[in-house]
């Protein structure tokens, strides 16, 4: 370090991390210069450390026009749409926007989601009060990632915690046969096209409307079509054509003059091709005159998957649908009121033939006539102190009492002959009277 005298100004210079730093102090005091000489070069070290004054943090709604929208710009177009959508919101709302990020916490957080719950907003000719739930907690989960990119980018030490608004509702409309055909029988020509993919493919609406010729192969007898790209790495994938599908396709290909390139449904939008406010009044009218109860054309999805999950196995499910994981299936498969009353009309819940055996509390109940062989308890016992049993073969034989047959369904069907071991169960007993047949060892089983 070293003072020098300039004049009557004293100045100072010094090296720090191999750079030279000269600087006037604007005093005539030598005491005074040193002190100022020895606080700058205190704070470059503090800098250096992380010890120095913090930058002043910009507002959120700054942030998120300045560095994150122009980032997710650069993105594929549904990450750039995604963050379009929930940013959009956040800026509006002065009360968080105009907040440094170092300043945002759960509470203002919540206090937004509140402010959205309530908010009145025209729809159409109406007035509507509150957001719904997804719509907010789309909004707060870009809210989420937004914050999480500006830790990561060193804007802010550290982000809140983001809470959801609450439990979203959840698609589980289903549209079966009888209302799909009323729909396309009232549905435009182009309406038709995308319903009839969407509804034997499976695609996701985005998937569909960016269909291309060169995806569409229509040699090899069924033919096929390729999704390049979609929501997930695993969105790609190649699908086979139904007639159906297959015959829709060729339509509007032999009407578009047979071309090598472009997209299957064009039209007249920023990207080339149809999107979701393309057919939006066109199905709303379909669904007017067809008197079919209100659903979204991403409902087909839905559909689709609950028709063939029976079908196929778990991973053939996800590569068809193009999931990422099997989890998804719980909330694209939904059991219809049908297939639950087949489950319930099984054996196991007491269903024989079509006839209902009756309950306990000492009812009698009837023993199916084909059970013969040999038994072994379920119920988790030692594998050296299993009860073995033959069963009764007499069609009319019937026991009575809860107990006795709860036992008696404890047993499954053993396929080879094996010794008798004794094991008393809860209130019965085995007598002790053996006898030898065939070389094995067989008892009768009597309740208490």
């Amino acid at each position: 370090m070293s003072v020098h005298r300039v004049g009557n100004i004293y100045h100072y210079r010094f090296m720090h991390n191999g750079r030279l730093v000269r600087r006037s102090t604007k005093q005539r005091n030598y005491r005074a210069a040193v002190e100022m000489e020895s606080a700058h070069l205190t704070a470059l070290s503090k800098g250096d450390a992380g010890l120095g004054e913090k930058q002043k943090a910009p507002t959120l709604g700054r942030f998120l026009e300045e560095r994150v929208q122009p980032w997710a710009e650069q993105k594929k177009a549904t990450t750039a749409t995604w963050y379009r959508s929930g940013i959009r919101p956040l800026v509006a709302y002065e009360q968080i926007s105009n907040l440094p990020l170092d300043s945002i916490t759960s509470e203002s957080i919540d206090d937004y989601a509140a402010y959205r719950q309530k908010e009145k907003w025209k729809c159409g000719k109406r007035i509507r009060k509150g957001r719904a739930v997804g719509t907010i907690n789309r909004e707060l989960r870009v809210l989420r990632s937004c914050l999480r990119l500006a830790k990561e980018w060193g804007v802010l030490e550290d982000a809140p915690a983001v809470s959801m608004a609450g439990p979203e509702k959840r698609r589980e409309r289903v549209v079966n046969d009888q209302e799909f055909r009323k729909y396309l029988a009232c549905a435009s020509p182009l309406l038709a096209d995308v319903a009839t993919v969407l509804n034997q493919t499976g695609l996701r609406p985005d998937e569909c409307h960016r269909l291309e010729w060169p995806d569409v192969n229509f040699e090899g007898g069924r033919g096929s079509l390729l999704v390049r790209s979609g929501k997930t790495p695993a969105a790609r994938r190649r699908l086979p054509l139904t007639e159906d599908v297959r015959s829709v396709l060729e339509t509007r290909w032999q009407s578009a003059g047979q071309p090598e390139t472009g997209f299957v449904f064009p039209a007249p939008t920023r990207s080339g091709h149809i999107d979701h406010n393309t057919m939006k009044k066109q199905h709303r009218n379909a669904l007017k005159l067809s008197g079919v109860r209100s659903f979204l054309l991403y409902s087909l999805r839905h559909t689709f998957a609950t028709r063939i999950a029976p079908r196929v196995d778990a991973w053939t499910l996800c590569r068809v649908m193009g999931w990422a994981s099997l989890s998804v299936a719980m909330t694209y498969v939904h059991a219809n009121e049908d297939r639950v009353l087949e489950v319930f009309s099984g054996p196991e819940f007491g269903h024989v033939d079509g006839k209902q055996i009756s309950g306990g509390n000492g009812n009698q109940r009837e023993v199916p006539e084909e059970i013969t062989g040999y038994l072994v308890s379920a119920d988790g016992l030692e594998p050296s102190t299993h009860a073995l049993k033959e069963y009764p073969t007499r069609a009319n034989r019937a026991c009575t009492g809860e107990q006795e047959w709860r036992h008696r369904s404890m047993f499954t069907r053993l396929r080879s002959k094996v010794a008798l071991h004794m094991y008393p169960l809860a209130h019965s007993c085995y007598l002790p009277l053996m006898r030898e047949n065939r070389g094995h060892l067989v008892g009768d089983f009597v309740g208490n």
